[in-house]
């Protein structure tokens, strides 16, 4: 892809009321740089490239800069893309931050595996692992919901609420995806970080301040009271054709094997073992 592909990528969905020199302002700062993950020449490309832009907006060797490598990228080379960051790239005259993209490791024992080989790179204070479900403006606005509102706070328990259900759907596929799809599936892709995400917001006691750690904690609190969810409360489901044919089913993705058992569908029933919850069924579902 080159600059001028970049570009036009960049301001694709920009409407026509926005303003011409904004735009050009804007992609002045935008630059493309292409590279592979392992190459230690196309990071040092890159770092080339960050201190020739920070010249032109002349912030070259303030120490009030930040750097922010953002790492929305395939798990398998997040260690190899942060290794070539701290050889290549990293400026000890500035403030550096690593943001990783969920999903973080597989299961228990390589997000372990992922935290150590990051944290002998970057301080944990350098590191963000990143959600950006929880950017979404709906999830953002659930604990302004709740604890600036005496009236919901006071009945958001079991006492008033017989069930709660957790829906992500999309109307589309894959779409040329699949391949890297097939390696996780909707549950990890979705439910084990979206959506047990929005459950500890919707689930916690309200936190001793919005700080971070405060938020981190209660949700945690409602992780660890979830019973192991049982076979019989789970259903999974791998999407087919549209009856009129329109739409292509998931095996018939040239990238997803034949034989693929992967779901692209899931529901199980959960149940969060406290006070506040104790026999309310969380019913999460994520489908393509």
């Amino acid at each position: 892809m080159t600059s001028e592909e970049f570009h036009k990528r960049a301001t694709s969905h920009f409407g026509a009321e926005v303003n011409q020199d904004d735009v050009t302002g804007f992609l002045k700062l935008c630059t493309y740089v292409s590279g592979k993950y392992d190459v230690p020449e196309d990071f040092k490309k890159l770092r080339e490239e960050i201190e020739n832009h920070e010249k032109l907006l002349e912030c070259s060797g303030s120490s009030n800069r930040v750097r922010v490598y953002y790492m929305a990228l395939p798990p398998s080379v997040f260690v190899d893309v942060a290794t070539q960051i701290k050889q290549n790239v990293y400026d000890e005259t500035c403030i550096n931050r690593v943001v990783i993209e969920k999903p973080f490791g597989h299961d228990l024992e390589s997000s372990r595996e992922l935290s150590t080989d990051i944290g002998a790179l970057f301080s944990e204070g350098e590191v963000f692992r990143i959600d950006h479900y929880l950017g979404k403006e709906m999830v953002k606005n659930i604990l302004a919901l709740r604890f600036a509102n005496v009236f919901y706070e006071a009945v958001w328990n079991r006492h008033y609420i017989s069930n709660v259900q957790i829906t992500f759907k999309e109307p589309f596929g894959t779409e040329g995806r699949g391949g890297y799809f097939d390696q996780f599936g909707i549950i990890r892709d979705v439910m084990q970080n979206h959506l047990l995400q929005v459950l500890s917001i919707v689930a916690m006691n309200q936190p001793e301040s919005l700080g971070a750690e405060d938020v981190r904690d209660r949700k945690t609190e409602v992780l660890r009271r979830i019973l192991p969810i049982q076979l019989e409360d789970t259903l999974l489901g791998q999407y087919v054709a549209s009856t009129d044919g329109s739409k292509p089913g998931y095996k018939d993705d040239d990238t997803v094997p034949q034989d693929s058992i992967t779901p692209t569908f899931a529901q199980c029933v959960l149940h969060v073992d406290n006070d506040r919850w104790r026999g309310v069924p969380w019913v999460i579902k994520a489908g393509k």
